[in-house]
């Protein structure tokens, strides 16, 4: 069974014009994450990624559908019970909400000492959480000597200080430069490989979904219009709104306007060439190419890669004779797929 499942979910809003009309920052969504993934929920601003999140850890209320937790339909518990069920869901947020006035070590405890733990059990537990984000040295520090990756890992320490199941990251990483991000990711992915935590990461960068997740749900104005694996979404988007928002991180076949300054930078036929893990490499399409005879170069696009599976699009300025472009290309495409751009022909 699925840790977290969702059938028809909706959260409305009254709105700000008044009368009956409502928002709908949630809509009809149903979408199931299972026990031990990564999972990824990406959109732009006001997709309803946060909102998605309160409704998990029960600190909003669904207007309407189902929302299962570890087996327990939250949506028909009582006050008490759901502060039961966020005991088992730890949180991580963009501005780290540590407590200024506590050391490092005092905010790590604070769970603890709030579900009635033990002075033993929170030295000893304090002390492993500590040892395993790497700040044993920090534990009488305050908030305000840290850099901000450290304080971020002690918001996933304290986050993690119950045992829950399951973490909810909402733009954790937003606020970090681009190396601390990474020790952050990597320190999540400990926690999700080590301690089996499952993991939901809301965010609007494409770069963390591409180096953590295992699953991704794209949302747009409150509806999940795709998901699926990492590799399978961002290798082949579905959905116009999932190819523009892939698009920021992943060149794809260039778009008109870029068209025309490759057209007036290079000389040849453009050409793109793309690849999915377990096509022949882009290396075997040179070979072919300069077999041929065939003068290249490559002007536009990249290869990604996703847990070691690779894939891309190459775009490439091509010179010769017309019947041995057409003879290498009609090759190459028994292997890759080609998108001949200024005849508009795909094979």
């Amino acid at each position: 069974m699925p840790i977290v499942s969702l059938t028809n979910v909706t959260k409305a809003y009254p709105s700000p014009s008044g009368g009956d009309a409502q928002v709908l920052a949630v809509d009809d969504v149903t979408l199931e994450i299972e026990k031990g993934d990564v999972f990824g929920i990406i959109g732009y601003s006001g997709a309803g990624k946060s909102t998605l999140v309160r409704l998990i850890n029960a600190l909003e209320p669904a207007t309407s559908g189902s929302i299962v937790v570890d087996g327990e339909d939250i949506t028909a518990l009582p006050e008490r019970e759901l502060r039961r069920v966020r005991g088992g869901i730890g949180m991580i947020f963009q501005q780290f909400n540590l407590f200024a006035a506590k050391s490092v070590r005092a905010n790590i405890a604070f769970p603890l000492k709030l579900a009635g733990w033990s002075k033993a059990d929170i030295d000893a537990r304090v002390a492993e959480l500590l040892s395993f984000v790497g700040l044993s040295d920090k534990a009488r520090s305050f908030p305000e000597q840290l850099s901000g990756g450290q304080k971020q890992r002690v918001g996933i320490a304290r986050a993690l200080a119950t045992r829950p199941a399951i973490l909810l990251a909402d733009e954790a990483t937003s606020a970090l430069d681009p190396e601390t991000t990474h020790e952050v990711l990597a320190l999540l992915k400990r926690v999700n490989e080590e301690q089996g935590v499952t993991i939901v990461v809301i965010t609007h960068e494409m770069d963390v979904i591409q180096t953590i997740a295992t699953k991704v749900a794209v949302m747009d104005s409150g509806r999940v219009i795709e998901r699926g694996d990492v590799f399978d979404v961002f290798s082949a988007p579905q959905h116009p709104a999932s190819q523009r928002f892939v698009g920021t991180v992943i060149k794809g076949v260039p778009s008109p306007s870029e068209l025309s300054v490759l057209r007036e930078r290079h000389i040849g036929e453009l050409v793109t060439f793309s690849f999915r893990d377990g096509d022949s490499s882009q290396a075997g399409v040179f070979v072919d190419l300069a077999e041929a005879g065939l003068e290249f170069e490559l002007v536009y696009g990249g290869i990604n890669d996703i847990r070691g599976r690779a894939f891309g699009h190459l775009t490439l300025a091509i010179r010769g004779a017309d019947a041995a472009i057409d003879q290498a290309l009609s090759k190459i495409g028994q292997q890759v797929e080609v998108t001949r751009i200024d005849r508009g022909e795909v094979r």
